[in-house]
C-alpha cells in the first residue's frame, strides 16, 4: 500500500491547522503553520467558496493524516464505528485512539505518531508482556503497554526513564515512568480526545 513520504509540514499547511506530525518542532516557532500559514502551491490562497462536500472531505483528510491511516483502512474504521452502539463519530475517534501506535505516542514514548509507528514495527513495544509489531493493533481497557525488556537499554528510552510525558497524560491512561509501562484504564470519552476535529462532518461525508 502506498504511504505518503513527502514533507509532513505540507500536510499541516494544506489542512490549515497544526496536526502535530513532526513532534517537538510543532511546538516551536519553526512550525510551518507559524511561518507560512497559506496552503502549499504557487497560487497560495484561493478566494472561492468551499462546498459542503469540500468541508467534509477536508475534515476526513485531516483526521486520516493526524492518525497516519490510509483511506481504505480509515473507511474500515468508519464501518466498525457505524455498526457499534452509540454515536458513530465518537466511536470512530475511540477506535483511532486505541490503536497501539497512538497509545505509544500518548504515553510519551515517542515524539510523534509516525515515530511511535516505527517503534512498534521494529519490535520495541509489548502489550501485556507480549511483543506486538502491528501499529494498528487495538488495545483493550485493562491492557498494559510498555517498552520491551530488551529495548530499555537504548539511549532513547533511557532518556525517558523517570519522567512523565511532556504533553500531559490523558485521564483514561496511567503511566509508570520508572518501568516505562502504561495501562489503558477505560475507553476515552469525547472530551478526553484533543484532536481538533468535527467528527460529525466525517459521518456526513460517508453518509452521502
Amino acid at each position: 500500500m502506498a504511504r505518503y513520504t513527502g514533507p509532513v509540514c505540507r500536510l499541516c499547511r494544506r489542512e490549515g491547522s497544526k496536526l502535530y506530525l513532526k513532534g517537538a518542532r510543532c511546538y516551536t516557532k519553526k512550525c510551518a503553520i507559524e511561518r507560512r500559514p497559506s496552503p502549499p502551491g504557487q497560487h497560495g490562497v484561493r478566494r472561492r467558496k468551499v462546498s459542503d462536500y469540500g468541508v467534509q472531505l477536508r475534515e476526513k483528510q485531516k483526521v486520516r493524516r493526524v492518525y497516519n491511516v490510509l483511506e481504505r483502512q480509515f473507511h474500515g474504521y468508519f464501518e466498525q464505528a457505524e455498526s457499534r452502539p452509540g454515536v458513530t463519530g465518537e466511536n470512530l475517534l475511540r477506535l483511532l485512539e486505541t490503536r497501539l501506535d497512538n497509545l505509544v505516542y500518548r504515553l510519551g514514548l515517542a515524539s510523534s505518531r509516525k515515530a511511535a509507528r516505527q517503534l512498534v514495527a521494529h519490535g520495541h513495544i509489548v502489550v501485556d508482556g507480549r511483543r506486538v509489531t502491528v501499529p494498528a493493533y487495538h488495545v483493550k481497557p485493562g491492557a498494559s503497554v510498555g517498552v520491551a525488556p530488551g529495548s530499555r537499554d537504548q539511549a532513547h528510552f533511557k532518556e525517558l526513564a523517570g519522567s512523565q510525558p511532556g504533553r500531559g497524560l490523558p485521564g483514561w491512561l496511567e503511566y509508570n515512568p520508572d518501568t516505562l509501562v502504561g495501562r489503558v484504564l477505560t475507553l476515552p470519552a469525547r472530551e478526553d480526545i484533543d484532536v481538533p476535529v468535527h467528527e460529525q462532518l466525517i459521518v456526513e461525508y460517508y453518509s452521502r
